[in-house]
């Protein structure tokens, strides 16, 4: 019987690798253990929907809707929500690099 190539969700696989530069858990474990911490696939994937949770969580709290450990989960898994922390991450670190580049006078 062959393994599931990864959780569905309605809207795509749970995982952003659409996005430039991201990474599937496998590269990421490999990355980690590289770097001198052991790490496998269900380890990074475990690590990273935890993060996703927490962050689920405040969003869901924000907009009031029912906080329920279902819902979080969905939306943690969600590839739509996942690809939106990315944006929002990736234009915190371009302002950084902005104002950044403004102090040194470049």
């Amino acid at each position: 019987m062959t393994m599931p190539k990864g959780f569905k969700s309605e809207h795509g696989y749970a995982t952003v690798t659409s996005v430039e530069g991201a990474l599937d858990y496998r590269r990421i474990a490999e990355k980690m253990t590289s770097e001198g911490y052991k790490m496998n696939h269900s380890t990074a994937r475990n690590i990273f929907l935890s993060a996703m949770r927490k962050l689920a969580s405040h969003v869901v709290d924000t907009y009031r809707i029912d906080s329920s450990s279902e819902i979080v989960d969905r939306t943690a898994k969600d590839p739509r929500f996942q690809e939106g922390i990315f944006e929002i991450m990736d234009e915190i670190e371009a302002d950084k690099k902005t104002s950044t580049q403004g102090e040194c006078g470049i």
